[in-house]
């Protein structure tokens, strides 16, 4: 417990450092790119082997409930929070630089679950919740650019969700009560 602990400080102290560092102030997300293909629509996602171990940042252990980080939605919260600041690069999948999809494929990946690497794709993965029952974890999906979802975003909780917003961006914190992201939401996804 004590080594989880010290680890969990750690990776507090890297996350702390790297946002300290950013001065962006990005604008509205302005759409999603598509991406190559993806499993069938209402397939369960695929689980593919974790490339190694993968650390929790503190800041989010701090916020989950230990009950739900054993969950893959909420696992991969945990590892998008320890993204934040990275920037935005449209195509993005790595932590050079994300876009809403790579970020969100990129930390289900570190658990052992393969996504689709497009917004709509993903909008077909798992099973659809009420936006109420939104727990940590589950998927965010907004309506920005187009018919249909098209940026995609993980819950921390009811009111707030880590993702990769625009070109002006980096990887962030924001609040579903804003007027922009509220009257943009389309639904929301569970992973199991």
């Amino acid at each position: 417990m004590q080594y989880l602990r010290e680890l969990l400080l750690v990776g507090l102290a890297v996350l702390a450092t790297g946002c300290a560092t950013t001065g962006a102030v990005p604008r509205p997300f302005p759409g999603a790119d598509p991406a190559p293909a993806a499993p069938a629509p209402g397939a369960p996602p695929e689980r593919v082997p974790a490339p190694g171990a993968s650390t929790i940042p503190a800041a989010a252990a701090e916020l989950l409930p230990p009950a739900l980080l054993d969950t893959p939605g909420a696992m991969a919260l945990a590892s998008a929070l320890g993204f934040q600041g990275v920037p935005y690069r449209s195509g993005g999948s790595n932590p050079t630089g994300f876009d809403c999809s790579g970020l969100v494929q990129y930390v289900f990946a570190q658990h052992g679950i393969a996504m689709p690497r497009d917004v709509r794709r993903q909008y077909q993965v798992g099973y659809e919740i009420n936006t109420e029952e939104v727990r940590p974890g589950d998927l965010l999906f907004f309506k920005t650019a187009s018919d249909g979802a098209s940026h995609v975003a993980i819950a921390i909780d009811g009111m707030r969700f880590v993702h990769a917003p625009n070109s002006r961006g980096v990887v962030r914190v924001d609040r579903l009560s804003t007027p922009y992201w509220s009257t943009r939401l389309l639904g929301a996804r569970r992973i199991e």
